[in-house]
Formats: C-alpha cells, sequence, structure tokens
C-alpha cells in the first residue's frame, strides 16, 4: 500500500505501529519532501512580484525542478518499503542454507540504495533551498529556513538506514564506498542546512 496516498493521521498511526513499513527510510523521504516543498513555496511567493523581477527566471527554474523533486521524494516511500522486503524475508532463511549469506548480501546492498537516493535527493534540494533563502521573497525566508532544517533532518535519517545496514555487510570494500559516499554527502550538506538556518535566524536578531 502506498503510505502517501493515505492521511496524514494514517501514516502516523501506521508509522508508530508494529507494521513493518513505513519505517525510517519512509519518513525522511517524506520529511525531505516537506522540506523541498516549504523551500518551492518560497518560490511560489516570490514569482510574480516586481521587487524580485531580476531573479524570477532563476526562482521559476528551481520551481520546476523542486516539483520534480518533491514528487521524486514522496516516490522514496514506497520504494523504501519495495526496497526492504528482500532483506527480511533473507533473515528469514534457515541458517544453515547454504545460500543464505550470498543472498543476505545482496538484499543488504539493496536495502542501501533507496537511503541512498534519498540523500541525493535532498542535497539537491538544498541547493535549491539555499537560493530560495538568498534571493526569494522576505516574507517568507522563515519558510526557507524551515525547509533547510527538515532536508538536513531527512539526509541524516536516511544515512542512518545506510550506516545500520553497511555495518553487516562482508563485502568491507562495497560497504566502506557506501560509507564515503553518506558521509561526503552529510559533512557538505549538512554544513549548507546549518549556513541557511543560521541566515535566515540572522534576520530576526
Amino acid at each position: 500500500m502506498d503510505m502517501t496516498l493515505e492521511s496524514c493521521r494514517k501514516f502516523v498511526e501506521v508509522l508508530a505501529s508494529d507494521a513493518p513499513a513505513p519505517g525510517g527510510g519512509g519518513a525522511a523521504a517524506l520529511v525531505g519532501a516537506i522540506g523541498t516543498a516549504l523551500g518551492n513555496m518560497v518560490g511560489s511567493l516570490t514569482v510574480g512580484k516586481k521587487k524580485y523581477a531580476e531573479v524570477e527566471e532563476e526562482i521559476l527554474a528551481l520551481k520546476a525542478k523542486c516539483d520534480k523533486l518533491q514528487k521524486e521524494l514522496l516516490d522514496q516511500v514506497e520504494a523504501d518499503d519495495i526496497g526492504f522486503v528482500p532483506l527480511a524475508k533473507a533473515y528469514g532463511i534457515p541458517k544453515d542454507d547454504p545460500n543464505r549469506a550470498e543472498i543476505l548480501e545482496k538484499a543488504t546492498v539493496t536495502a542501501c540504495a533507496v537511503p541512498m537516493h534519498i540523500m541525493e535527493l535532498c542535497c539537491q534540494s538544498l541547493d535549491c533551498i539555499a537560493v530560495f533563502a538568498a534571493k526569494g521573497s522576505r516574507l517568507a525566508v522563515s519558510d526557507a529556513g524551515c525547509a533547510a532544517v527538515c532536508c538536513k533532518a531527512a539526509m541524516q535519517a536516511a544515512s542512518l538506514n545506510v550506516f545500520i545496514n553497511t555495518k553487516s555487510l562482508k563485502n568491507r570494500d562495497v560497504a566502506e564506498e557506501m560509507n564515503r559516499q553518506a558521509n561526503v554527502m552529510l559533512n557538505k550538506y549538512c554544513g549548507l542546512a546549518d549556513d541557511i538556518f543560521e541566515e535566515v535566524r540572522d534576520n530576526f536578531r
């Protein structure tokens, strides 16, 4: 079941239950979509205003990009569920099955793919949000700050879903490469999100 088609209340109720999905990855994707949409809202409140005519073309381009990003992030809620299924099944294979280790290894790599993609999408969103915060409507600048905070949280949450799986991989070269990629994104974009937050907060001091 695609939980993004349910109400917010239903999503939260199922998230709090013992259902296997949505879990941390699905929640991260939803929060990332919300953060992206908040940034997009700043863009919507900027276009058409004479005061921001000089940046309208740039803002419109970013809005089109964010339209795609927020949709793709929502798609990752169900994708994360689907990506976890092979791993859940693999853990159920009897330990004396000679194929268990290989199946579990492949399923673990598969389970990392969606949270890694969520991180990548959040990075792209934060690049857009940085521009919305700097050039968008001053009346909505707080929303740009909120957007950055949400996308940072989503990225960090998704990274934990990567790290918990890479820890159990037998192929340490594959594991360390995924860890490296995740940490590069965290190091760069958590800093960007913090910079956006601080710059927005400075508007109110």
